[in-house]
């Protein structure tokens, strides 16, 4: 299997400084700040690419549990968002919510329901958060 990459740079200091990343595919790139992290800025963040990569994998390993279960999916849209709090002295990532739609035919709810928590912690990235964050999961037929 292969091993991805990544890198950032981060300029000056932590509240007047800013950073740039770089994913060795070229797709993913962007621009940083304290703002954009901790505020309302603009700019990307390292929770949006940790909700992306949980989105992904997500939407990915369910679609591969359901055509197991003999009901490949439609369609899947996952939206994940990740949260980070102020905990003690610092922050910390606290809970990753992840809201599913899927598009399945021939399943009932309490089946889709099933594979759905399983994915949860089946998928690799959320075999990555096991036991730091909290994992919330609203899953639905559509």
């Amino acid at each position: 299997m292969p091993t991805r990459k990544a890198s950032a740079a981060w300029v000056g200091g932590l509240k007047d400084g800013k950073g740039s990343y770089d994913a060795e595919g070229g797709t993913v790139h962007g621009a940083y700040n304290f703002d954009s992290r901790f505020g309302e800025g603009r700019g990307s963040n390292p929770e949006e690419l940790l909700a992306a990569a949980e989105a992904a994998c997500y939407s990915m390993a369910l679609s591969g549990g359901l055509e197991k279960n003999g009901t490949p999916p439609a369609r899947i849209e996952t939206t994940a968002a990740c949260t980070v709090a102020k905990v003690g002295d610092g922050f910390q990532i606290t809970t990753m919510k992840l809201n599913v739609r899927a598009s399945v035919s021939n399943i009932d709810d309490a089946k889709f329901q099933e594979i759905a928590q399983a994915t949860l912690t089946g998928c690799p990235v959320s075999k990555a958060f096991a036991g730091n964050l909290q994992l919330q999961l609203d899953a639905r037929l559509t």
